[in-house]
């Protein structure tokens, strides 16, 4: 399409429906009316004869192409706003705002100590670090994003950081009185910590540990569930519960002895750590920077050779 015919009234409108999810909320955030706010959006589904809402009665689903405009719409209306508020604000330097998307605990463990190298290397690139939970793919307002996920088929390049191999971690005083048992009994023995993924069902990892292991049907809905294995760890050292966790994200805590591995056996789900970008991103300079920063410093912490998949490829 020309962009000579871009609507971008219509445009600003369709974006405003997404965010709000509603006709009503989106027409009252823009001070416009309601039915000029549904002409605008079907004017855009006319030019492209494709829909980008699932009109139910008591909700507004994007359909796959709505999720993949509003993806383009978002970033180029924020890149448009920190150009104009650069100017009016007199900034002439060469300064990049970046919005990165992290798993909450991968951030806490991982990534927030080494992006303050980032920054000292490269301080005009200013980063915004969000950390919603859930997995899949990421929000649409992101530039960069590391998504704890299945392998899976998308417009993105997806870069894989490492496989996720879980294996039970606790206390090491909790391992020492239990020292000896079989691994289904040190489990039946012990209160077992859950991590609430998604929209899976709350004891899947266990569930799923139990039976590639042989373990039969053990009691593995007893247990705190916590959302994130964060903080599943904290409550392993605080020397209660055995916690099903990547022992790569804490490596401190088992060199130090806070931490301990009583048995070799691990889960391999098929979910890991994907850096995902946007190829439309990839000839940005500050994304670029950062995508290469990333898989070279996270490559390093998960000790495995980075994969790349492109759009598409699987």
């Amino acid at each position: 399409m020309d962009r000579r015919w871009l609507p971008l009234n219509a445009l600003r409108a369709f974006e405003a429906v997404a965010k709000h999810g509603s006709f009503t909320a989106a027409a009252n955030a823009l001070l416009i009316s309601q039915s000029s706010l549904s002409r605008h959006v079907m004017l855009i589904e006319k030019q492209i004869d494709t829909l980008l809402f699932e009109r139910k009665p008591q909700a507004l689903i994007l359909t796959d192409a709505g999720r993949r405009l509003l993806a383009a719409v978002a970033k180029s209306f924020d890149r448009l706003e920190q150009a104009m508020d650069d100017i009016v604000a007199g900034d002439i330097k060469s300064r990049f705002n970046l919005r990165i998307q992290m798993p909450p605990s991968f951030a806490a463990v991982l990534a927030v100590p080494i992006l303050r190298d980032f920054r000292l290397e490269f301080p005009a690139i200013v980063l915004d670090v969000v950390s919603p939970y859930g997995i899949g793919q990421p929000a649409a307002d992101v530039d960069v994003a590391v998504v704890y996920a299945k392998p899976m088929v998308s417009d993105f390049v997806s870069d894989l950081l490492w496989s996720v191999r879980l294996t039970p971690m606790c206390h090491p005083d909790l391992a020492a009185r239990h020292s000896g048992l079989q691994l289904a009994d040190f489990i039946a023995a012990n209160e077992i910590v859950h991590v609430r993924v998604g929209d899976m069902p709350r004891h899947h990892f266990w569930t799923q540990f139990a039976r590639q292991q042989g373990m039969g049907n053990s009691d593995l809905e007893r247990g705190l569930v916590f959302d994130t294995a964060l903080m599943a760890a904290q409550y392993a050292l605080s020397g209660a519960g055995v916690a099903l966790i990547d022992p790569r994200l804490y490596k401190d805590e088992i060199a130090s002895g806070r931490l301990v591995c009583p048995y070799d056996n691990v889960l391999d789900d098929g979910f890991g750590y994907y850096l995902i970008t946007h190829p439309d991103d990839l000839g940005d300079a500050a994304i670029s920077l950062l995508r290469s920063w990333l898989i070279q410093r996270l490559g390093q912490a998960s000790g495995e050779k980075v994969m790349t998949a492109l759009p598409n490829a699987g």
